[in-house]
């Protein structure tokens, strides 16, 4: 199950939308007269005007489940009570109705925020609240969860022109955006289709920090048409995508400058020595390192051998030694 919460300025409106649609069907009304949208309209309208400076009083919000889930009636009013429960929709006035034109059973909740005390109530961040409570019902009645659109379940002909161009374009940059490099060649794609990509800059500044997508008459926030299609998210998704595919294609000789000694290197890319360099001048320190120790240890003369005086000095030292031996 997933809510919903639009945008209603008027009580007449609302009701009448949500009463008179084919196939509506009223669950559940409290506090007003539900068997004619103008009385209900009007009922709603006489306790705004205890709080006239409430302009938003209407709450108009839609639980929808997922599409081919069947319910019991009062089973879905029971998850609409409680979701006007944790809202602090409460000691108010409300009328639910059912909607069953489209695949997917959904409810209308109107509700007043201004109370039965004449005292308003708080719309702070409802729409994310909504989202959050919608997700611990769905968990605590066991409905099932729309994890992600799902394109077969949809029907579009059922759908209103503006739901239906909301569609297209997830559909379009769904199929595209596996398929891009960067966000020029998704505008320019997207383009092709009659989708019109446009940006949102940071004050007077070039820098972008959203982005919107037009089809039509119709515009559409790119988180509103998913999350995954804000503009922070699309690039990192093309950055991610660009990065798999330069580890795909490099070659598996080429190795990072963090390996032992030894490995294989690229010429262009590093300026480490190959293997057969760093062989050849590894055995070069040794050489001469060897060489200096044996010429402080072993000093020799010009001929190669030992000077006379230290021949004489050993002979000397090696005739003592005999002498010791021998009493």
């Amino acid at each position: 199950m997933i809510s919903k919460h639009l945008t209603a300025n008027s009580f007449y409106h609302t009701c009448r939308y949500v009463t008179i649609k084919p196939g509506a069907e009223l669950l559940v009304a409290k506090g007003v007269r539900a068997y004619d949208f103008k009385l209900m309209a009007q009922d709603f309208a006489i306790q705004q005007a205890l709080r006239p400076e409430k302009k938003q009083a209407c709450m108009h919000a839609i639980l929808s489940f997922y599409p081919g889930e069947t319910l019991s009636d009062e089973k879905m009013k029971a998850v609409a009570k409680e979701y006007l429960s944790k809202l602090n929709v409460v000691n108010t006035q409300y009328a639910i109705t059912k909607h069953t034109d489209k695949a997917h059973i959904h409810l209308h909740i109107v509700a007043n925020m201004v109370n039965n005390e004449g005292r308003p109530i708080s719309d702070s961040w409802i729409g994310l609240r909504g989202k959050k409570i919608a997700q611990e019902l769905t968990l605590k009645h066991q409905l099932m969860q729309a994890i992600d659109k799902n394109l077969r379940l949809t029907h579009l002909e059922s759908l209103n022109e503006y739901e239906a161009t909301k569609y297209r374009i997830y559909m379009a940059i769904s199929e595209l955006l596996p398929k891009c490099k960067n966000m020029e060649e998704l505008k320019t794609r997207l383009g092709k289709r009659g989708i019109l990509t446009e940006y949102k800059y940071k004050g007077q500044s070039l820098q972008k920090q959203g982005i919107s997508f037009k089809m039509g008459e119709y515009r559409f926030k790119g988180s509103k048409i998913d999350r995954r299609f804000s503009y922070n998210f699309l690039e990192k998704t093309l950055a991610l995508q660009q990065k798999q595919v330069l580890q795909q294609t490099k070659p598996e000789s080429i190795n990072t400058p963090f390996q032992k000694p030894g490995s294989a290197f690229q010429k262009e890319n590093t300026p480490y020595p190959s293997r057969e360099h760093d062989i050849g001048f590894g055995s070069e320190i040794q050489k001469a390192a060897s060489d200096l120790w044996k010429s402080l240890t072993d000093p020799v003369g010009e001929g190669g051998s030992l000077p006379k005086e230290l021949r004489e000095e050993q002979r000397r030292r090696k005739q003592r030694k005999t002498l010791r031996r021998w009493p």
